[in-house]
């Protein structure tokens, strides 16, 4: 029976994508693990490989369609002795009859296209249970309850060999639950028509928004709108850090790495966050999960947008790690060439436009992160010294935007006080 390829979900998140490219054309003998497209995220291109082997039997999404559901149709396979004649009229592209469920980025498995896949299962706590569209038919088929398998595909997902192997058992009931009543959305502003009629007459240009965009705009606005935020403010002193950068990046010349001072409040904040680890958190939406390891993103400007790539247990490596980890993974942001488990995740994040002259801002807390760091440009100011006599010190102004559901203000200060002896200190981070 031929097999239809569906549009695959490339991060837990992921809804709907752009099919950016075809790497084979219809009557290509393919082989599992083959490239047989691109797809595009709101946040990066990625390669889909092929699980299945056969011919291309009809391409059914043109490259370069846009808002193509996940689990919609966008080819078929057909298997050893079927032919073309053997695609039904039913193998077109159409809306995906269930959610998606987060996969790798690989090809879709096999599926049977008379029957529809099951509504995403969710456990007996409300958590929603990662299965394939195949697992869901063949799980639905042998009366088999998701919720009691363990998967054996990425993080946990459950895949055709987990239910095939499974013996049948009966279903839980599911619980009853009421109906909510429909709410009213959330005023959002004037319309595009209502914006566009009070600038009758001007001459502009319209500009469409891509999926970043429109990710952008969501979250930040959910989150402005949702997270109670607050503001601690610093200046700290960077004189003693400047002097111990320029002797380090001298000893480190030879092995060609140069240390920036982005790379030291990585560093700083991730040893903060361990010195304050309750401050080490992410909101949950019923509970708080607090983190052991210091896992920080930091925002990085590419064209359109932004990424904010995570540096997973930042406080175990080195400055030269941290460094070099850091440099790649901007080069790839701004290649679009991100893997999702690269900028997922994270309890805090750190945003320096100091390379920009921006002297101080306020940064929006990235759900569900705790908090943001927002970092401004070193310059030289005039400071009273411990003695009490009037000197000429480099200083760099911070905010840090907390998300008060998790931190407390005393934790929050006490989190970035830590923050700023790190980087007065810098040697301190080395012990």
């Amino acid at each position: 029976m031929p097999i239809e390829v569906l549009m695959p979900a490339l991060s837990p998140t992921m809804e709907e994508g752009t099919l950016a490219k075809w790497l084979v054309k219809e009557g290509d003998t393919i082989q599992s693990g083959d490239l047989i497209a691109e797809i595009e995220t709101d946040k990066a291109t990625m390669e889909f490989e092929a699980v299945d082997e056969g011919v291309i039997g009809k391409i059914l999404i043109d490259e370069g369609s846009e808002g193509v559901k996940v689990n919609t149709a966008i080819a078929v396979l057909l298997e050893e002795g079927e032919s073309a004649d053997d695609i039904t009229a039913s193998a077109t592209p159409a809306a995906p009859a269930a959610p998606a469920a987060e996969v790798a980025p690989v090809a879709a498995e096999k599926a049977a296209p008379a029957a529809p896949a099951p509504a995403s299962p969710a456990a007996a706590d409300g958590s929603r249970i990662f299965a394939s569209p195949l697992a869901r038919r063949i799980a639905a088929d042998k009366g088999l309850d998701l919720a009691q398998l363990s998967g054996s595909g990425p993080r946990g997902r459950i895949v055709k060999a987990d239910v095939e192997n499974a013996s049948a058992a009966p279903k839980a009931a599911p619980a009853a639950a009421a109906a909510a009543p429909a709410t009213a959305p959330a005023p959002t502003g004037p319309s595009s028509d209502m914006v566009a009629r009070m600038y009758e007459g001007r001459t502009y240009e319209e500009i469409s928004l891509d999926g970043m965009r429109k990710t952008i705009a969501a979250r930040l606005t959910e989150a402005k709108q949702t997270v109670p935020h607050f503001y601690l403010r610093r200046d700290i002193q960077l004189d003693a850090l400047l002097k111990f950068r320029g002797e380090l990046n001298k000893q480190l010349e030879g092995r060609g790495i140069k240390l920036s001072v982005n790379d030291f409040i990585i560093k700083a904040v991730a040893l903060a966050l361990q010195a304050e680890p309750a401050a080490n958190a992410v909101w949950a939406g019923d509970r708080v999960l607090q983190m052991k390891a210091s896992d920080v993103a930091v925002a990085v400007a590419i064209e359109g947008g932004l990424f904010t790539p995570v540096l997973q247990d930042s406080e175990l490596k080195s400055l030269s790690t941290l460094s070099t980890e850091m440099k790649d993974l901007a080069t790839r942001a701004r290649d679009r060439k991100l893997a999702p488990h690269e900028y997922q995740g994270g309890s805090f994040a750190i945003s320096n436009l100091g390379m920009f002259g921006i002297d101080n801002f306020d940064a929006i807390v990235n759900p569900p992160h705790a908090g943001i760091l927002a970092v401004g440009a070193g310059a030289k100011k005039p400071v009273v010294g411990a003695d009490g006599e009037l000197k000429v010190a480099t200083v760099m102004s911070v905010t840090m935007s907390v998300d008060h559901r998790v931190i407390d203000g005393a934790l929050g200060a006490q989190l970035l006080q830590a923050i700023v002896e790190n980087l007065e200190n810098p040697m301190v981070m080395l012990a």
